[in-house]
């Protein structure tokens, strides 16, 4: 986005700090899913639903695989515990990147409509 251009709360729709949240919160969609269906265990939920991204630690990750989606996915499990193990169960990083793309695009959607 051209800076002079951009109104401060479409800049952040498209902030990096906004993808990753909207990664996680693919991630963790699909980990409901998969509780619902009985292949996550309810108390593992717990763990995982208060899952965070470290930025500082993915640039490190993104350094030594050259994988943003493996960065990202790395960057959260390495701190929790075996529950990390069910992040992106199923998925590929696509699954990942369009649905959290779409959701981006549904907020910035909603912020033109609004104004």
């Amino acid at each position: 986005m051209i800076e002079r251009y951009s109104r401060p709360a479409m800049k952040q729709v498209w902030s990096d700090e906004n993808k990753y949240l909207k990664w996680l919160e693919v991630e963790l969609a699909v980990c409901e899913a998969w509780a619902d269906d009985g292949v996550i265990p309810k108390g593992d939920m717990v763990k995982l639903r208060g899952a965070k991204y470290n930025h500082s630690r993915m640039t490190e990750l993104f350094e030594t695989t050259r994988h943003d989606v493996t960065a990202f996915i790395s960057s959260i499990t390495e701190s929790m515990g075996p529950e990390g193990r069910w992040l992106h169960l199923g998925m590929t990083s696509n699954d990942m990147l369009d649905t959290g793309l779409n959701l981006q695009l549904i907020e910035a959607g909603s912020l033109l409509h609004t104004e």
